[in-house]
């Protein structure tokens, strides 16, 4: 799922990146476009910051589905090196 959330965090940045660039293009002075240029500033600046919390967001899901796996395996170690003292019986001296 993290992987989800990174291509999203890159789509988002592209698109802030590109709305970004209108501003200080020609296209936004066309008919039908918003000519306002700070307002393609602002869509760009609030898409990077929306990309950014995505892409934390993917890094700490990546980061808990570790620590979920590293914590599933040492639980069935401990489960097998129980089973193990189990089946040999008590150690003697």
């Amino acid at each position: 799922m993290s992987r989800n959330l990174y291509i999203l965090a890159a789509t988002m940045a592209f698109f802030s990146v590109v709305s970004y660039v209108v501003g200080f293009s020609g296209i936004a002075r066309e008919p039908g476009s918003p000519a306002d240029q700070s307002l393609w500033h602002m869509i760009g600046i609030v898409l990077l910051l929306l990309a950014l919390i995505v892409a934390l967001f993917g890094v700490l899901q990546s980061m808990f589905e570790q620590a979920e796996r590293r914590s599933e395996r040492m639980r069935q170690q401990e489960r097998m090196k129980r089973q193990g003292r189990q089946r040999s019986g008590p150690e003697r001296p």
